[in-house]
């Protein structure tokens, strides 16, 4: 029997771009576990969104993510891995599990992107959070555009950042295991 190499598959974007869409497709077409983090923020906070709690889910996701690459199987995380320390951590814990990594890159103009908060607002409240103009903006301002050879894997997985000896322990930091 051959094994076949499991895929870490990333979905980076800003809200409402088409990143749900796009892991669900990925779920469906390569038999990927699917950790989209709204749906958890949803089911535990309803209509609250606490960021540090986000943070909490994110990495726990990421938890159940990982060991289930090292079972041998696909896995989608699902929200928008905005910073590269973000993506190269992940690509390099994806690597140290001899999995690979593919990022799926979603993006809108801002017109494109606000008609869809808007429509899913009307339609589908439950799945989402009011989300204004100026945060907009302020993510947009925050999010960094992974580069050509990120999106096709020809780029090296970068160093940690100062103060961090490995991706593991940054993982840890950026992702804390409880909510202070």
């Amino acid at each position: 029997m051959v094994m076949r190499q499991p895929t870490l598959f990333l979905t980076v974007g800003l809200p409402s771009t088409g990143k749900t869409t796009a892991a669900r497709r990925i779920e469906i077409e390569q038999r990927a576990l699917r950790l989209t983090k709204d749906e958890w923020v949803k089911a535990l906070y309803g209509h609250e969104n606490p960021p540090s709690a986000g943070d909490v889910i994110e990495g726990r996701l990421i938890r159940i993510g990982l060991r289930a690459l090292e079972l041998g199987n696909n896995v989608v995380i699902d929200y928008g891995l905005w910073s590269r320390d973000e993506r190269s951590a992940l690509r390099r814990a994806a690597a140290d599990l001899g999995a690979r990594a593919e990022l799926r890159y979603c993006e809108l103009d801002r017109a494109e992107q606000r008609r869809r908060i808007d429509q899913r607002q009307a339609e589908a409240p439950h799945t989402t959070w009011p989300m204004s103009d100026e945060e907009l903006a302020g993510w947009a301002a925050q999010f960094e555009t992974p580069t050509p050879g990120e999106l096709d894997g020809t780029e090296p997985i970068d160093a940690p950042p100062a103060g961090f000896a490995t991706w593991a322990e940054w993982r840890a930091f950026r992702w804390p295991p409880s909510v202070s």
